[in-house]
């Protein structure tokens, strides 16, 4: 039932990509919210405070509004750890534990953040729009790691295969990928400083990089 309490917001004019993101955060914070079932157009509108007509005048359908959110949060989330190694001057092996334990910190390891990728992932199997943005989205946070793995296996005078290192990077991203997902969903169990030490002692074992945790706690200590 429509909330009656919930005031529609005066109209205004807008520019297309200004409206389209605000539609899309609307999207997302229902999502979060009330969950993938609860994202309905009418919901949304609510949410938006615009009508329904409007949704249908920036996204042909509905599933263009979900793809276009699903776009939205993995590619916010996948920035926010890139951004932390804009900094190429630093050493190769520091970036990569950077990398690492940005991933592994609010606000990408967040309950939110896994109930937005929890409700989307479900899509992903029976909808081959979103498994594009899915895949699109995979292979950009797995090129970011590979990079940095690869420039650290070279500080160390080690320059693995392209076979070689797509194992080793999918290897890293899996230990990440599961941290994520458990830092997400019980972050009272395990803090971000715990996270990180978790991964870069396995992603170092993987990559027989030592030190990985001894560097970024030096970055730290600074």
């Amino acid at each position: 039932m429509p909330d009656s309490t919930r005031q529609r917001r005066p109209f205004r004019r807008e520019g297309p990509d200004l409206r389209r993101r605000e539609l899309i955060d609307a999207t997302l914070r229902v999502i979060a919210s009330r969950g993938m079932d609860a994202a309905t157009v009418r919901t949304i509108s609510e949410e938006a405070g615009v009508t329904p007509g409007l949704i249908r005048h920036y996204f042909e359908t509905k599933e263009d509004l979900l793809g276009a959110a699903y776009d939205q949060h993995m590619t916010t989330l996948i920035e926010m750890s890139q951004q932390a190694v804009e900094d190429a001057s630093q050493p190769a092996v520091r970036r990569l534990a950077r990398f690492v334990e940005t991933t592994l910190s609010t606000p990408v390891t967040d309950p939110e953040a896994l109930q937005l990728w929890a409700g989307f992932i479900q899509r992903v199997r029976r909808d081959e729009a979103m498994r594009r943005i899915h895949r699109t989205n995979y292979h950009s946070f797995l090129s970011c790691l590979e990079e940095l793995i690869s420039g650290a296996l070279a500080a160390r005078g080690r320059r693995p295969s392209p076979d070689d290192l797509k194992r080793l990077t999918i290897a890293s991203n899996a230990v990440v990928d599961g941290l994520w997902l458990e830092g997400s969903a019980l972050p009272e169990m395990l803090g971000p400083d715990e996270l990180t030490s978790i991964a870069l002692d396995a992603i170092g074992a993987i990559l027989g990089l030592d030190g990985l945790n001894d560097d970024l706690r030096k970055e730290l200590d600074k």
